[in-house]
């Protein structure tokens, strides 16, 4: 197969809309409680706008031509939605944030605990305070710190994040930096909440993952983010290139030689998991591999560390277990500090010869 060929789509599973009856059941499910009674005549004029919309794969309903936001768009006519637009912009603005040698180094600090008080287990996560520690041993240092606390997918009205749909799997430029999959407003796959992390992401010089195992893995709001982030590892930020989702174009781009933009490559990281009975190590290793495969740069044998909390212990005790462990607070203090000083190595050109910058022949 020659470059200017393009292999072929495939496609088997056909094409599937909801019948009416169901799409009316799960949207009336919004309304159950009884409190909207009252307004049951106007949530069915709403209903039909929706199945309006719906039927007619309105994803992006409100759109801006290309050579209104910039004159980077390879096709200048290719109508942008405006939400992909203003999560382009703020990433745009943090890269600046990012690269500013004035700016006071910075770390984002990530809860991946699903557990907070504010929800059904009425109780904060050990990740939690965990988080808290490494931010008072940051703050003490000087590091700017933000925190996303991935707990807030279960206690916060509305907040998502929708699953990475695999354009990548198609070819690489099918996946846009920022992901524009979403807000796919005829499907109601809206308030998304990546286009607010990917800008936490990339105006942090260093980032620090707390989290717990849970069933021999990472959490699936921790799992969701990292799918999602995909698209900050070789993700195409011309999406006017593959006219949107267009698989068959975005195949031949990628036969033809993509340039593979690693748009978080350089920031530093640790991470700390921790857990109650099994997976500790499996779990920091896959988080460690694939953050050293974005490019992202260990802060070295400190930056790395799992622990148990309360071996094989009830859960009930599982904050006295915590609170005993003086040595665990001690070694996140080490991770922390350890992390702190490797953004500013970094910063300084200091850490550029354990980064060398290397052709890599299979960017995946």
């Amino acid at each position: 197969m020659s470059k200017s060929d393009s292999p072929e789509v495939r496609k088997s599973q056909g094409e599937w809309k909801l019948p009416r009856e169901e799409f009316r059941k799960r949207f009336q499910e919004n309304f159950f409680d009884p409190y909207f009674d009252k307004h049951r005549e106007k949530i069915s004029d709403l209903e039909e706008i929706a199945w309006k919309a719906y039927t007619e794969g309105r994803k992006a309903p409100v759109t801006q031509k290309a050579k209104e936001v910039s004159t980077q768009f390879k096709d200048p006519d290719y109508d942008l939605s405006v939400e992909w637009i203003a999560a382009r912009e703020e990433i745009l603005k943090a890269q600046k944030l990012y690269e500013d040698p004035k700016r006071k180094d910075s770390v984002l600090l990530i809860q991946g605990s699903h557990r907070n008080d504010m929800t059904c287990p009425g109780e904060i996560s050990k990740s939690s305070r965990i988080l808290d520690h490494a931010q008072k041993i940051l703050n003490e240092m000087g590091v700017e710190v933000q925190v996303l606390d991935l707990s807030h997918l279960n206690s916060e009205y509305g907040k998502k994040i929708h699953p990475c749909k695999g354009c990548v799997s198609t070819a690489m430029p099918l996946c846009h930096w920022p992901c524009s999959c979403y807000p796919n407003h005829s499907f109601g796959q809206v308030q998304d909440w990546m286009n607010e992390i990917y800008p936490m992401w990339v105006k942090a010089h260093g980032v620090f993952i707390v989290t717990p195992v849970y069933w021999h893995q990472s959490p699936s709001a921790l799992k969701l983010m990292i799918d999602r982030l995909v698209c900050a590892d070789g993700g195409n930020p011309d999406p006017t290139t593959t006219q949107g989702k267009d698989p068959k174009l975005a195949k031949k781009i990628e036969l033809d030689g993509w340039d593979y933009p690693r748009h978080l490559e350089g920031r530093v990281f640790s991470v700390v998991v921790h857990g109650d009975a099994a997976g500790l190590e499996d779990s920091k290793k896959v988080l460690c591999d694939w953050l050293e495969e974005i490019k992202l740069i260990s802060s070295g044998a400190e930056g790395k560390l799992d622990r148990y909390v309360g071996y094989l212990k009830p859960y009930a005790t599982s904050h006295e277990a915590l609170d005993e462990d003086k040595d665990l607070f001690q070694e996140i203090e080490n991770t922390a500090r350890a992390l702190a000083l490797n953004i500013r190595a970094k910063r300084e050109g200091k850490l550029k010869s354990l980064s060398p910058d290397f052709h890599d022949p299979r960017p995946k």
